[in-house]
């Protein structure tokens, strides 16, 4: 596979580098320091007493619980990511682009591929794996496809431009 055309297969995810580094290292922190701070907000608010009426207490095994399965989610993320550059601006939409299209009659932008890869930006993030993902992946600038939405809608989509997104 070329860094440049990653081909993806069901289980993998398409990530820049900068996403893979930056999700890289929340995970250590996430199984390092933010771990043991959870484990000694815990165990603070169980030294206060009684359990059942204990908001710290509860409040900590919530964050906990968040923390863990985030944990989760990274580990596999990063595990099956196909990490590299941004594929080539030939206005065909692909994980790691930037789609400019109307959808409905509305012109919208956005970024294709994990919501991971968007980082800091403003830009809504639309997954290969949704339904007007499926239906624009592969498609080119002034092609219109159509999906159904879960309501039961057609919606049809004219891709208007695809480039890479650098972040």
């Amino acid at each position: 596979m070329s860094a440049n055309t990653p081909e993806l297969d069901a289980n993998t995810e398409w990530l820049s580098q900068e996403a893979y580094d930056r999700l890289s290292a929340e995970l250590q922190h996430l199984k390092g320091p933010g771990r043991q701070a959870i484990i000694d907000s815990i165990a603070a608010a169980r030294d206060e007493g009684d359990l059942k009426e204990n908001g710290g207490y509860h409040a900590a095994k919530e964050e906990q619980g968040k923390a863990e399965a985030r944990i989760t989610y990274l580990s596999r993320l990063l595990e099956n990511a196909s990490v590299g550059e941004a594929p080539q601006g030939d206005g065909t939409v692909r994980p790691g682009m930037r789609v400019k299209a109307k959808v409905a009659g509305r012109e919208m932008e956005f970024i294709f591929g994990n919501r991971e890869i968007a980082g800091d930006t403003d830009l809504s993030v639309y997954s290969d794996s949704s339904p007007m993902g499926e239906a624009i992946s592969g498609a080119k600038a002034g092609d219109k496809v159509t999906y159904q939405a879960p309501n039961g809608s057609d919606i049809t989509v004219e891709i208007v431009d695809a480039e890479p997104y650098t972040g």
